[in-house]
């Protein structure tokens, strides 16, 4: 199927923002393809390919973030919920995220001021949580801790994911989520009803 016009040129961008993890698809497939492969078991093909999916798909997270990055604009006027403005900027200003799928880095840019606290934008945007892990983790610390200890939690959350969470983490998460459990129950109750007035 031949690509023509400004399709062609959108294909041939992605192709090249997703270089990185397009290479780690095809070396999959090369190693599905190998002689070695043919004796597999069923299991041992889930296990290999459980783990070469997710390194494609971390890859493929952080490949759409790089392009993002290359992609940011400067915003022409960046002020806080206080209403003080950001007049300068810092490009490149990175932060690790702990993921689902393993841990990327966010590149974005900064918009300082003095004596206040930078801010990002593009950190809104993503909706990054204010730690490191990603809100898919947590939740999976939510839900796995309540199955049982956070020792279990961590076990299970790293078997799934191999994003290699510690334990003390799990329970930081857990912990949080938990927080605003009170809050959620109260929004759930009515109020009562105004009285009718005749």
């Amino acid at each position: 199927m031949s690509v023509v016009g400004p399709a062609r040129g959108v294909l041939v961008e992605c192709e090249d923002a997703f270089a990185a993890s397009a290479g780690l698809f095809a070396s999959a497939c090369a190693e599905l393809a190998a002689p070695e492969a043919a004796v597999m078991t069923h299991a041992q093909l889930e296990d290999l390919l459980g783990a070469r999916m997710r390194e494609v798909t971390r890859q493929l997270f952080q490949d759409h973030l790089t392009l993002r990055a290359r992609d940011e604009v400067r915003r022409q006027e960046v002020v806080d919920a206080a209403g003080v403005e950001r007049s300068r900027i810092e490009r490149d200003r990175h932060r690790r995220l702990a993921t689902v799928f393993g841990k990327v880095t966010v590149v974005r840019i900064a918009y300082r001021g003095t004596g206040v606290a930078d801010l990002h934008p593009a950190d809104a945007v993503l909706n990054l949580p204010d730690g490191m892990h990603s809100h898919g983790l947590a939740r999976l610390a939510a839900i796995e801790s309540a199955r049982g200890s956070f020792a279990d939690a961590c076990e299970r959350i790293n078997a799934h994911t191999g994003s290699g969470i510690g334990h003390r983490q799990v329970q930081e998460l857990a912990v949080s989520a938990a927080a605003g459990i009170d809050a959620f129950y109260d929004a759930l109750v009515p109020a009562p009803a105004p009285t009718p007035r005749h």
